[in-house]
């Protein structure tokens, strides 16, 4: 598997696109969708799959453009985010100080916690929660690959000051993560990559 990242919009959020014989899944599609369209075309890639770790503006904000193009492919997220979705766009407009134009997501589904196939991908999805109710991660074991989204960063944890959030559920979400293999590499939602085992002493540095 090949992954790919990009870091898009304002907020510098990462986006992943992973590559596996000809096929794309698409993870956290924050911004700038006309360019992940072109780099999805210009691969020669069949996107089968759009993946949010979570509900955050920053890291959907152009999945329903991408959907303009795709109108049967869903946006995979966990029901508990499904309102975050819906003020999207207020959000938006609070941490960057303007209305966003952002097109409607128009199909959204859930996937099983636990083992997923999407075509050709294959992967664990945990859920995660504590930073947003339905963070989840995604796990590619063959691939020793970590997507955690906002809940864990190199130095760094999800922030859990939000109305929604749980200090308590964002320990105890990331002592399970850190469980995994210590030569996984973890990409995260913003800033540069690191491994579990740089990050196993985290959660002290915190709580």
């Amino acid at each position: 598997m090949k992954i790919y990242s990009f870091s898009l919009g304002m907020m510098h959020s990462n986006c992943y696109l992973l590559e596996n014989d000809g096929k794309a899944l698409l993870i956290d599609p924050g911004d700038s969708g006309d360019f992940l369209l072109e780099k999805i075309l210009s691969l020669k890639l069949d996107l089968v799959g759009i993946v949010a770790t979570h509900g955050h503006f920053d890291h959907i904000m152009a999945a329903g453009e991408i959907q303009l193009s795709y109108p049967r492919l869903p946006l995979f997220i966990h029901p508990s985010d499904i309102f975050l979705l819906k003020r999207a766009v207020e959000t938006a407009n609070h941490f960057l100080g303007y209305d966003p134009v952002v097109v409607p997501i128009s199909l959204t589904k859930s996937l099983d916690i636990g083992t997923c196939l999407i075509a050709n991908f294959t992967f664990n999805l945990i859920h995660t929660p504590g930073h947003t109710p339905g963070s989840c991660v995604l796990y590619f074991k063959e691939d020793k690959a970590l997507f955690s989204g906002d809940t864990l960063f190199k130095s760094g944890i999800g922030r859990y000051d939000f109305s929604y959030s749980d200090k308590e559920l964002l320990k105890y979400s990331l002592k399970t993560i850190l469980k995994l293999p210590i030569d996984t590499e973890v990409y995260s939602g913003h800033g540069v990559g690191t491994s579990i085992e740089d990050e196993r002493g985290i959660i002290s540095k915190f709580f």
